[in-house]
């Protein structure tokens, strides 16, 4: 009914930069919020950023500063924009999006995840 499709992960150098972005398509009447989790292997995922569609957004206090989250709402499309990246923001990258139908029912949806890798 929705997919969630992401893109943009990658294998980059401490300090470098990575863009995500993540497309939603489907039966869609209105997608409230939309965001990114991160996860790592044995630990609890992560919410990194989000956005609201009237333009609220939420940014964990470990990216402050480095990454920023934007949103296009007639493309149904987040982005993270990911700079001065750190081998602690090693993991797999989730887009999140909770989306209503046509009848008002709310469902979250995730997409499969991309890996983002930063060297030392």
């Amino acid at each position: 009914q929705v997919q969630l499709v992401e893109s943009g992960g990658g294998l980059v150098q401490a300090g470098g930069s990575l863009r995500l972005s993540c497309a939603a398509s489907g039966v869609i009447f209105r997608i409230n919020t939309m965001g990114w989790y991160r996860q790592v292997p044995g630990k609890q995922r992560e919410l990194v950023a989000a956005r609201t569609r009237d333009g609220t957004t939420n940014i964990h206090d470990s990216v402050k500063g480095r990454f920023t989250i934007s949103r296009d709402n007639v493309k149904n499309t987040v982005y993270l924009q990911m700079d001065s990246l750190r081998p602690e923001d090693t993991a797999v990258y989730y887009c999140n999006a909770e989306i209503a139908n046509f009848l008002n029912q709310r469902r979250e949806y995730w997409g499969q995840g991309t890996q983002v890798t930063v060297s030392s």
